[in-house]
Parts: structure tokens; sequence; C-alpha cells
């Protein structure tokens, strides 16, 4: 796919189909752990007509070589340990300020990039990422809450984009042999047992929630995750985690503007103001990457 405007376009949707992750864990009145196992279950699920009646699909899972076998093995892993601290952390602190903290993924991808893909990210695009990151937390600035609690909860949201930027780096790595839904159903699927596990293990009830909870697995199943993670899984083939990660900072804008109209959260002056850096800065990041990328730098 050589179009980059398919590529943007894509990004844009993947982007607000993960914006609403945040609205459904409120939704959901379930722990963490429960949440976490069914928005991947029901993925797995969705995904499951899709590798089955495609022979590519199929034969793509069924010859996976030992590496790919062990990295799915550590992608599902790290995925399942992500959405369990980020979850937890909304118990602690507020959706604004956590889905800020998680969002700090670029911190922990332009280090990896380098030193992992050898990427070269223009100073231009360095600025830029750091405009977006200050706009993002004027967003989230007055909901930070200075209390052990919401300490705990930002330090949780914080380990869980650690966790996610690994994820990225894995499907970066195995996307460019394998098509997006084997890729997808094999992490998804690890991930769904440890997350069983881990609720197996905190005794929690898997079947005795109210209908809206249920909606609210379903809707994380298939607009935050198919929707959303999975284009993410799928353009990894053609863009790097770095700039995956990158697009993510976006995910404030279109969460506070959901949890305008869902939640009733009203959006202060101070978050429309760090809105606006965010997008100047993320305007001015995929300039500056795409001139790099004219320069064959990248």
């Amino acid at each position: 796919m050589q179009s980059k405007f398919i590529q943007y376009f894509c990004l844009l949707l993947g982007i607000f189909a993960l914006s609403t992750s945040a609205i459904f864990v409120k939704l959901a009145h379930a722990p963490s752990s429960v949440t976490a196992f069914y928005r991947l279950f029901f993925a797995v699920l969705i995904l499951l007509p899709t590798l089955i009646l495609r022979k590519e699909n199929m034969k793509s899972l069924l010859f996976l070589s030992k590496e790919q076998w062990l990295l799915g093995l550590l992608s599902g892993l790290f995925l399942s340990i992500h959405y369990v601290l980020w979850f937890k952390s909304l118990n602690y602190t507020s959706v604004a300020s956590s889905t800020v903290i998680v969002t700090l993924q670029p911190l922990f991808s332009f280090i990896g990039g380098y030193f992992l893909f050898h990427e070269r990210m223009s100073k231009g695009a360095l600025a830029s990422c750091m405009v977006s990151l200050l706009g993002c937390l004027i967003i989230g600035w007055g909901d930070f809450q200075i209390s052990y609690q919401a300490l705990l909860g930002d330090i949780l949201a914080f380990i869980a984009a650690g966790f996610i930027t690994i994820y990225f780096f894995i499907g970066q790595h195995m996307r460019k042999k394998l098509p997006v839904v084997p890729y997808s159903f094999l992490g998804y699927t690890v991930s769904t047992i440890f997350l069983g596990i881990y609720a197996l293990n905190q005794q929690v009830s898997f079947t005795d929630y109210p209908l809206n909870t249920w909606g609210s697995f379903l809707g994380l199943a298939f607009i935050s995750t198919i929707l959303g993670q999975m284009v993410f899984n799928w353009l990894l083939k053609w863009l790097s985690s770095s700039v995956i990660s990158m697009s993510i900072l976006g995910e404030p804008i279109g969460t506070c503007t959901l949890a305008y109209f869902i939640l009733g959260e009203m959006v202060s002056l101070q978050q429309c103001i760090g809105i606006f850096i965010t997008l100047i800065g993320l305007g001015l990041f995929f300039f500056y990457h795409n001139k790099l990328q004219q320069q064959n730098i990248i």
C-alpha cells in the first residue's frame, strides 16, 4: 500500500476508534481483569471466521516458525499486561490523566526504534513530538490529582505505555512477513489466555454483569480493538512503531470529545488549548517525517 493518503486516513480512523477505549472501560461495571479478558476474547471470536475462511491466513498461522511462535507468545503477554495495568489505573485516576499518560508511548518508541531498528528522526520531528506531548499534558493537567491513589493510577498508566510500545515493536518485526489477521489472532488469543488465568486468580465473576456492561465489552472488542488497535497492526507493515505511537497522541482529543457527549464531562478552555497544541504538533511531526522520508534518510 503506497498511498500516504490511505495510510493517514486509516491512522485517523484507528485513533478515533481507540479513543473509545477509556469510555467503554468506564461504562463497564466489571473488574479490570474481566474487562480486559472479554475485550480480547470477543475480538478473537470476531476474527475467527476471517481466519478460517481465508486459506492464506490459515496457512500463515499453521506454518509459523519457532521464532514467530515465541514472538507471538511474548506479544500476547505484553498486551495482556498493558491492558491489566491501564484498566486498573482507571480505578485510581481520571479518564483524562490516565489516557494522557498511557499515550506517552513515543518516549519509549523513539528510544527503542533508534536502538532496535536504527530509525532516525529529524530535529523538527522530535521538536514537534515535544509540542504534541505538551498539548496532551495540558489536556489532562486539570484532572491530575495529588493523592496516593491518583499517583498510583498515573504510575500504572505510565508502565502500561511501556508494555504497549514493546507490543508494537514486536508487531513491526512480525508484520514484515505475517498477514495482519493471523498476527492479530495469535497475539489476541495468547493475551486472552493470560488474562483468563489472571482473572481466575483474582476470583472474580465472569458472568454476573448487567446488559450495558456486556455492550461495553463488545464495544471494546469491535470498535476499540478491531477498528482501532488492529488497524495499527495492519499499518505496521508500512509505518514504524514510532509513527504509530506518535499518532496515538491524538487519542486524548477523541477521548475528551467522547467523554463530553457520553459521560457528560465538560471540555474546559484549557483542554481546548491543549487539543489545539496537540494537533499542531502532530501536523508538524508528519510534515517533518515525510520530508525526511523523501530525502531517503528513513
